[in-house]
């Protein structure tokens, strides 16, 4: 069969083939570039544990290396300390930042150890065509040729040439918000801690300034900029940042300039994220960045979300329910914190009628914008599926637990039956099913024992007969469950559904449920009558493979 075809090597692209590969399905990365990333210390990039841990389950070594965990959060307000908060394993997750070049060269150090994954520089894709079976793509550059691929993804960016060659609209608000930003080595009075400053007192502040910890006494600084289109030259951000630093520490401390920039953030949403054979994640399906929100990580869990339903297309085939369902699940979750920020613009950014729905006045604002940074409540915290397409009808053996079904499963300790532990989340992502039981006490059993004993034979059986592969773990508690619920979790984390007690026509119910039902009761995918001409060409005239010596398939071999 096919490789799957992914348009960008960004870090986008370069996860979802990782996590494709894990999955035991090859893949070919269409790199435009030359196969590097140029070091932008100032670009970076904060990651909460959900998407820290997708990225380090694909085995990029960076994030340890090359990344922290903030210590702590510390907001203020003019020169009051509005909270502070510790983080790490008493204070709460914490996010990770990294600079974006070094995340992306981890996600390509990992790709050079994956046989199933190519990546193909200096190739940009200029055109394409689907039918039935999969996806003809053509791409100009020194090796300009015709690629076949079971599936097209594109994450080509913002201006993402797949997108437009679907004909798919990018709707959406443009100059949100405008940042100055500078990457230095100073010490500032907080080591470790991420720092947000509302309203700082020294004249050049204006109305946000942000400091955010990096490796080796390294610094991120953001300053909100007016939303008019004002010129900020070199010298105007030196000034802005020795004001900064004087208002921080008392006088201009010694420091190291290693990069600036000035970036404009823009909410964007694709109106269809699949067209047939062909999918958008990343960049090229929504832009967003404001009051904290964080683009990347929505794009990492756009690829945890899509590779585990094509790999199920690609090994099995798939329902048109369970393709369909990452445009349902991933636009609406994006969908709900573009509205988020956008409502909260005008309580945080100069008044509006919004802001009576917020107690606490000036301290309710430093929450609402605080939580965004950390990754909590609207603004913030993973998304959840609770409305899927692939969600379960309700059946009586179901049970409430502390997780509500479409949400994000808590990382408990989990033992698989050969005796191994583990942390639940490093069992994601290989392409099945977790079920698990929370049995208290296996902990000091003998494995032995255990495995024959109580619910454990039937539920073994249950688990082997499901219509989808999956695995059984045991944890000796998860919160809000009582002992021996099943819950069952999808490969992306997501619970699907809890049972009380082993009841295997509901788990079976349940789990042909998440996978979109029998793939043999619909027919092939085809594209639909929206998308540009060049898609709704025949089959015998799609060209499926060039067959001059010059230019060779390239659609087969995975080296």
């Amino acid at each position: 069969m096919d490789p799957v075809i992914v348009a960008g090597a960004g870090p986008v692209g370069l996860a979802l083939s990782l996590a494709l590969a894990a999955q035991g399905v090859p893949s070919v990365v269409l790199d435009e570039g030359p196969g590097t990333d140029d070091p932008r210390p100032a670009r970076t990039v904060v990651l909460r544990p959900d998407t820290a841990s997708f990225a380090e389950r694909l085995g990029c070594t960076t994030l340890r290396d090359e990344g922290v965990h903030w210590v702590g959060w510390r907001s203020l307000r003019r020169k009051q300390l509005m909270r502070q908060q510790p983080l790490g394993e008493d204070g709460g997750p914490a996010p990770l930042h990294i600079p974006q070049h070094a995340l992306a060269r981890g996600l390509r150090e990992a790709i050079a150890h994956q046989p199933l994954v190519r990546v193909v520089t200096g190739n940009r894709l200029d055109s394409l065509e689907q039918d039935a079976r999969g996806v003809s793509v053509h791409t100009r550059g020194p090796g300009a040729t015709w690629w076949r691929g079971s599936h097209l993804v594109g994450c080509d960016g913002a201006r993402s040439t797949v997108r437009k060659l679907l004909g798919i609209r990018f709707p959406g608000r443009t100059g949100v918000e405008r940042h100055a930003v500078a990457a230095l080595r100073a010490e500032l009075p907080w080591p470790g801690e991420a720092v947000l400053h509302r309203q700082p007192p020294w004249r050049s502040g204006g109305a946000e300034v942000s400091a955010r910890p990096l490796p080796g006494g390294v610094w991120r600084l953001d300053w909100l900029l007016p939303s008019r289109d004002e010129l900020v030259t070199p010298d105007a951000l030196i000034a802005r940042l020795r004001d900064t630093l004087a208002g921080w520490c008392g006088e201009t401390p010694p420091y190291e300039l290693l990069d600036t920039g000035v970036y404009t953030l823009h909410h964007r949403l694709a109106k269809r994220w699949r067209v047939g054979r062909a999918f958008l994640a990343g960049d090229a399906a929504h832009l967003l960045g404001a009051v904290g929100t964080q683009g990347l990580d929505e794009g990492l869990r756009d690829a945890d979300n899509l590779a585990w339903k094509l790999a199920h297309a690609w090994h099995h085939g798939a329902s048109d329910t369970l393709l369909d369902s990452y445009q349902a699940e991933r636009r609406t979750a994006v969908a709900a914190r573009l509205r988020a920020a956008d409502q909260s613009l005008p309580i945080l950014r100069g008044g509006g009628g919004l802001r009576t729905y917020l107690p606490g006045g000036v301290r309710g604002h430093d929450t609402l914008l605080s939580d965004g940074h950390l990754g909590f409540g609207p603004l913030g915290a993973p998304p959840a599926y609770p409305h899927s397409p692939l969600a379960p009808p309700y059946a009586e053996a179901q049970t409430a637990v502390g997780t509500p079904p479409g949400a994000p499963v808590d990382d408990v300790r989990v033992t698989a039956p050969d005796g191994t532990t583990a942390r639940l989340r490093e069992r994601l992502g290989r392409g099945r099913l977790l079920v698990v039981l929370v049995a208290p006490g296996t902990g000091v059993w003998d494995r032995r024992h255990w495995l024959t004993a109580g619910v454990m034979p039937r539920l073994a059986a249950a688990v082997t007969a499901l219509p989808v592969r999956a695995e059984l773990l045991v944890t000796e508690g998860y919160p809000g469950a009582s002992a021996h619920s099943v819950l069952l979790v999808r490969p992306d984390g997501h619970l699907v559904a809890a049972f009380g007690g082993v009841r295997p026509s509901a788990l079976y119910e349940a789990a042909d449920a998440t996978r979109g039902g029998d793939p043999a009761a619909d027919t092939p995918s085809v594209p639909s009558p929206s998308a540009p001409p060049s898609e709704s060409r025949s089959e015998s005239s799609a060209p499926s493979a060039p067959s001059s010596p010059a230019a060779p398939d390239r659609s087969v071999n995975i080296n």
